[in-house]
C-alpha cells in the first residue's frame, strides 16, 4: 500500500483561519450572540457542526445552528478574497509526491471553497485527491475526515498534516499522527501538548524535514 500524506487546507496550505474566525464572529453576531474573537479563534479547525454548539450551547445549536452556519458562509465570502496561499504550500505537496506518497487535501470545507483554494494552490493537477463536506457526516476532531482521506488514497498507512488541535486529534482517533505548522495560530506549546508528532514554525521548515518525517 502507497503511505498518505494528509494535508490539512485552511491554516496549513492557505492563510485563512483568521478570516474564519472573523466570519464566524460576524455570523454569531448578526443573530444576536456576541462571542469574543478569540474565543472563536481557539475554535477554528471544528467544522461547522462542531463549533456552533462548542461555543454557544446545544440548545442554540439544535434552535439557530442552521442559520448560523449560513450566515457564516455568506461572511466568509466577504472576506475569502483576502485569503493567501501559505510560502511553500503548493512546494510541499510537489516534494511529497516527488518521495512517492499520495497526496491528499483533507477538508471539509464546501465544494466551492475547497475550488477556490485548489486555484490559489494551483494544485488541481498536482494532488492526487481532496475531500469536501460532502465526505464526511462529523467534522473535526471527530475522525471522518481522516478516515474519507485515507479511503480515497487506498491505504491505511498515513501522516496527517495539520495546525490545530483538531488536526491531532481527529487523526489519533484515525490511528495517525500529526506533524504541524503553528500557521494557524495555535502555539508550538499547545500542539505538542496535544500530541503532535513534530511542530514547525512554517511550511517552508516543514519541507526542511520530510526526509525525518516520511524516513
Amino acid at each position: 500500500m502507497a503511505r498518505a500524506a494528509l494535508l490539512d487546507v485552511d491554516g496549513t496550505l492557505v492563510d485563512s483561519n483568521y478570516q474564519h474566525a472573523l466570519a464566524w464572529y460576524r455570523a454569531f453576531r448578526r443573530s444576536g450572540i456576541v462571542l469574543p474573537l478569540w474565543r472563536i479563534h481557539r475554535h477554528v479547525g471544528m467544522g461547522g457542526d462542531q463549533l456552533v454548539p462548542a461555543l454557544a450551547g446545544e440548545d442554540v445549536d439544535r434552535e439557530r445552528g442552521d442559520e448560523i452556519r449560513e450566515l457564516r458562509g455568506e461572511a466568509f465570502q466577504e472576506l475569502v478574497e483576502e485569503i493567501e496561499p501559505l510560502e511553500g504550500a503548493r512546494e510541499l505537496i510537489a516534494d511529497l509526491k516527488q518521495r512517492g506518497l499520495t497526496v491528499v487535501l483533507a477538508s471539509s470545507a464546501p465544494q466551492d471553497e475547497l475550488d477556490h483554494y485548489l486555484e490559489l494552490l494551483d494544485a488541481r493537477e498536482l494532488a492526487d485527491c481532496w475531500t469536501t463536506d460532502d465526505d464526511v457526516q462529523a467534522t473535526k476532531p471527530e475522525p471522518d475526515l481522516v478516515q474519507a482521506g485515507l479511503e480515497k488514497a487506498g491505504t491505511s498507512d498515513g501522516v496527517m498534516v495539520g495546525d490545530t488541535p483538531w488536526d491531532i486529534e481527529a487523526a489519533r482517533k484515525a490511528g495517525i499522527e500529526t506533524v504541524c505548522v503553528i500557521t494557524g495560530g495555535f502555539s508550538e506549546e499547545e500542539l505538542r501538548d496535544a500530541g503532535a508528532a513534530g511542530v514547525f514554525e512554517s511550511v517552508e521548515e516543514l519541507r526542511q524535514h520530510l526526509d525525518e518525517i516520511f524516513a
